[in-house]
């Protein structure tokens, strides 16, 4: 398919000469001659490429409005800056709002055409990584056998059949917005927008225009990420993050089903399931005065909690077999040979959970490894500042041998026993002790035994 040029240009000489010359390179173009047009052009389907007159008919800085305008819809999309009146000023300027490249009147075709063609070639390339991760992410599955693991994937098969808000509680890097995603692809939404809001990453001043949208002086519609989800799911990450003037207008949404967008008069009727995450205990911050807690009440219908990966450790093998495929496979290389047992890996305190040692992996395959021992050291090297073998050695040398290995034995024991989901036999197997001997053991180091 031929990229999109919008050509915007008050000279119909030169908005014609552009015109023809974009055409016959092969793409496709349309045309704007003042700003209004190009604004109407621009919100109703956003271009490829963009090139821009700065000096239209509004004022001295046309180009730069459209510019700003185009890169708070999408700041992937090449905007070429073209100017009668071209000054440093002017193109540093230019250049600091965003623009692809800056060119002056009168221009060499052959070099605005050299820019245009490196302008495609780039913006491809951003949407075809934005393609890639998007389809990455979605295809992970959730991994594991721990009993938080299990019933997590048991209470996606629930809630993905109903229609109910959703509370995703976990530490970050846990897999909050993979567990959303499975909800929205197993659920009747499926065809339909799944889009994310992540409240820690929105600066204070748009919350209301990322969620409802906005209705500008000239006509044109800016959509928030309520109407974008219209029919599908929305997902507010980090909601703790969200300002309390804020979340009063979104408790109204929720009780009214209906919202104006900013400087907008009329209702806004949409469809969406919401679903909401949090890193942050919304009970405390509720306590604290931080969040309102009617309107905890209405996100919090089904809850579901994750739990850190530290307490997971039986999942830590079948991750790190997972990971090692599938990150393998999208590098194109052997698969790696990663001990799933390597001390370092499951006495590790996995700080930043299955993000840290997802991408553990994937920097063992970006060095590419050729044996065992290679793959060890990098693992060492990575997470030799948080080493448990390490914290265990310091915490030894202060204390008599007895007690020493007394701390030892009750927190190795206390691993095996999460790694194997408190299965007595096979952590008496692996341990290599008698499965009564071991109850004794744990019983004297004061080991609550689970099931």
């Amino acid at each position: 398919m031929s990229a999109e040029i919008l050509i915007v240009d008050d000279n119909t000489d030169i908005r014609n000469i552009i015109n023809e010359l974009i055409i016959d390179a092969g793409y496709k173009t349309r045309i704007a001659a003042n700003y209004n047009q190009a604004l109407a052009e621009i919100d109703k389907k956003l271009p490829d490429v963009a090139i821009l007159d700065v000096k239209l008919d509004k004022g001295d800085n046309d180009g730069i409005e459209l510019l700003s305008h185009i890169k708070t819809k999408n700041k992937d999309v090449p905007v070429i800056i073209i100017s009668g009146h071209a000054n440093i000023e002017m193109a540093i300027k230019s250049l600091q709002h965003g623009a692809f490249e800056f060119i002056e009147k009168p221009f060499d075709q052959e070099r605005l055409l050299n820019f245009v063609s490196r302008a495609v070639e780039n913006y491809n390339l951003k949407k075809q990584n934005r393609e890639y991760e998007s389809k990455l992410f979605s295809s992970y599955e959730i991994i594991g056998d721990s009993k938080n693991t299990i019933n997590i994937i048991d209470q996606i098969k629930k809630i993905s059949l109903i229609e109910s808000r959703v509370l995703i509680n976990g530490p970050s890097g846990s897999g909050k917005e993979l567990v959303a995603r499975k909800i929205h692809k197993n659920s009747s939404r499926n065809k339909k927008s799944f889009i994310v809001l992540n409240g820690a990453l929105l600066d204070s001043n748009k919350y209301e225009l990322e969620l409802f949208g906005e209705e500008k002086d000239n006509g044109s519609i800016s959509y928030g990420a309520l109407e974008k989800a219209n029919k599908g799911t929305l997902l507010i990450d980090q909601i703790s993050e969200i300002p309390l003037a804020i979340q009063s207008k979104i408790l109204r949404v929720l009780t009214d089903q209906k919202f104006k967008r900013v400087n907008g008069n009329n209702d806004v009727t949409v469809d969406v399931r919401l679903i909401c995450s949090s890193s942050k205990d919304l009970k405390k911050e509720i306590q604290m005065g931080n969040f309102r807690e009617d309107l905890f009440h209405r996100i919090n219908v089904f809850e579901i909690n994750i739990e850190p990966l530290s307490q997971r450790i039986s999942d830590i093998p079948l991750l790190i077999k997972y990971f090692s495929k599938k990150i393998s496979e999208n590098y194109n290389i052997k698969e790696l040979d990663i001990d799933e047992n390597n001390s370092y890996i499951l006495n590790h305190n996995w700080k930043g959970n299955v993000r840290e040692l997802r991408n553990l992996i994937e920097r063992i395959a970006i060095l590419q490894p050729d044996n065992r021992e290679k793959i060890s050291n990098i693992i060492k090297e990575s997470l030799k500042n948080d080493n448990f073998d390490d914290q265990i050695a310091e915490n030894s040398l202060s204390v008599p041998l007895k007690e020493a290995r007394e701390k030892f034995e009750k927190e190795y024991l206390t691993i095996q026993l999460k790694k194997f989901n408190g299965n007595i036999s096979k952590t008496a197997n692996f341990v290599g002790m008698e499965r009564s001997a071991l109850h004794r053991k744990l019983k004297g180091l004061g080991i609550k035994e689970f099931n």
